[in-house]
């Protein structure tokens, strides 16, 4: 697997694009566009708030159906959640414009909205915001790019990965972009996020797939403890690669990996630019009875907001991690656990078999105050592992979400 520059337009066939269509803002993209003019297979997952925006109840459906899609447009600035049955019409509308102007069906178009819950969206912006983005199509790395800025709101950075692989002497491509910085939470988050692949793949293969990359990568970063209305993950595989990926091959695994890889990537993008952090915080929880017992421990402690204040203040407090895995509940030894902290190929061991070691405190405030800090939970019972990422709990998340409809 090769590491390459790029985004959603990175896998052949794929073209994107976006547009300032004046949704809620003037000035600002607001609008994206993923488009293949060859037909895709689509898996996707979505939030598990029974509270649904509209757009995930649409997508739902055409992902249940199983039918090919050729574009996916995503908006920005209103969430179109909680809007009732003018908001369903209104992301019909906004399938309709985008087909119309893509000469495909309606149904051929997933949706995606972002922003403020409650809000209706405008229609004379969509039907415009269609129009540019049907002449900003390209399939260029800039239009990927575009694509991924459009769709930010409290994001500072866009999102993208991509990677490719070798079959048989042919190169095969994944490429992805996402947005997400506050309302985020395992089980899905407040994140909209479109991955392609130029390989072909049969629709019960790819969902298979897409739910495990999920499990290891979405689910796996908190910002917030907040579970969204609109989270959406699609994706999307046209086959324009000629490589056929079907369970047994090498190709299988290799595809796995790379799909696994983007949305890990991306998942750990959209921690690291939580709303107000400094810092990408990362918990490793390694020798654990089962992978289950792990992911449940790791969760507990990126979720724990005295921890998340504490790794903001570069404050070695590791008395609240301790207390954050004894609240998961799993059941586990506190009293042979160690815990160690990491940050730029430097280690410092904190705790040894459950009691503080004789550490630099000043050491171990320089650590906490890189840009990445990991902690690794050593809980000596097993041989499973799980790792999950957050962020640090800073002045500016208030700031920013006491004023969000402003």
């Amino acid at each position: 697997m090769k590491k390459i520059e790029g985004g959603v337009t990175a896998a052949k066939g794929y073209q994107a694009s976006a547009a300032a269509a004046g949704i809620k803002y003037q000035g600002r993209t607001d609008m994206a566009l993923v488009y293949t003019e060859k037909p895709a297979v689509c898996a996707g997952t979505f939030t598990t708030n029974v509270v649904k925006a509209a757009p995930v109840l649409w997508d739902k459906e055409i992902v249940a159906k199983g039918a090919p899609v050729h574009a996916v447009v995503l908006n920005s600035g209103i969430a179109n959640a909680c809007t009732g049955e003018e908001g369903k019409q209104q992301n019909a509308a906004m399938a309709v414009a985008v087909a119309d102007q893509l000469d495909i069906r309606t149904e051929e178009v997933l949706t995606a909205s972002t922003g403020v819950i409650g809000m209706q969206l405008p229609l004379e912006p969509l039907q415009k915001g269609a129009v540019l983005l049907k002449q900003n199509l390209s399939a260029g790395r800039e239009a990927a790019e575009a694509a991924a800025r459009a769709i930010m709101t409290t994001d500072t950075v866009p999102k993208e990965a991509a990677v490719s692989f070798e079959v048989d002497g042919v190169t095969v491509t994944v490429g992805g972009m996402s947005k997400g910085s506050g309302m985020i939470h395992p089980n899905m988050a407040t994140m909209l996020s479109v991955t392609t692949t130029d390989a072909a793949i049969s629709r019960e293969d790819l969902q298979e797939l897409t739910k495990e990359a999920v499990a290891d990568s979405f689910n796996m970063i908190s910002v917030d403890r907040d579970t969204s209305t609109n989270d959406t993950y699609l994706v999307l595989a046209n086959g324009a690669s000629g490589i056929t990926i079907q369970k047994g091959m090498k190709a299988y695994e290799d595809f796995k990996e790379a799909l696994n890889y983007v949305s890990t990537e991306l998942a750990k993008q959209m921690a690291a630019d939580g709303e107000g952090a400094t810092k990408l915080f990362e918990v490793k929880v390694v020798h654990c009875e089962s992978r289950e017992k792990a992911k449940t421990l790791g969760k507990s402690v990126i979720t724990s907001n005295l921890v998340k204040t504490a790794v903001f203040g570069s404050d070695a407090n590791w008395g609240r991690i301790l207390c954050a895995l004894g609240y998961a509940g799993v059941p586990f030894n506190p009293e042979i656990i160690d815990l160690t902290l990491e940050a730029e190929g430097t280690s410092l061991v904190l705790v040894q078999d459950g009691v503080a070691t004789d550490y630099s405190e000043g050491k171990a405030t320089e650590l906490l105050s890189k840009q990445k800090v990991t902690v690794i939970c050593d809980m000596k019972e097993g041989d499973s592992s799980a790792t999950a990422w957050g962020c640090d709990l800073t002045y500016d998340y208030v700031k920013i979400n006491g004023d969000y409809r402003s």
